[in-house]
């Protein structure tokens, strides 16, 4: 009977990383210049905290949880003066002031830092629990949107 209790110990403690629930993924799409730009990033939520009130100046932020936030696109993209050619990397964010952000790109596999973005800060009129990231595309032209507590960080962009 003891055999069996270690064993059946053993494969539980195996299977519980298989029954653990981090946040929720979500996937924002859009269409830019015809091709496709998709964001894959983990959702936390705020459960009563400010956690972009409590990020250091200066000190990168992951966009989301339990894995790096990560962006392919098909277009090449224009980011203010940064030039992103189609491929895949790993985004973050960066704090530089108390109201400023940037956003960080990394060719994905290799981390080699493509550049950094301004960020357009805002507030947002309700708060929103899950961190949220949106895309847009119109043509050309594309918007990246990031929503969490009262805050809402942005930047647009083009393709070809």
């Amino acid at each position: 009977m003891n055999k069996r209790f270690k064993i059946l110990a053993v494969a539980l403690t195996a299977a519980l990383p298989a029954f653990a629930h981090g946040a929720d993924r979500g996937e924002a799409k859009a269409k830019v210049a015809g091709k496709a730009v998709t964001i894959d990033y983990g959702r936390p939520s705020l459960k009563g905290r400010d956690m972009l009130g409590q990020a250091k100046v200066g000190q990168p932020w992951r966009m989301g949880a339990d894995s790096s936030t990560t962006l392919k696109t098909e277009a090449d993209l224009q980011m203010g003066a940064l030039a992103v050619p189609k491929g895949d990397y790993v985004l973050s964010a960066t704090k530089v002031a108390e109201d400023k952000w940037e956003l960080n790109l990394a060719k994905s596999g290799d981390n080699a830092v493509l550049g950094s973005v301004p960020l357009v800060a805002d507030k947002a009129s309700d708060s929103v629990e899950t961190f949220t990231i949106e895309l847009t595309g119109k043509g050309d032209a594309g918007e990246l949107v990031l929503k969490w507590g009262t805050t809402v960080l942005k930047t647009g962009f083009t393709g070809k």
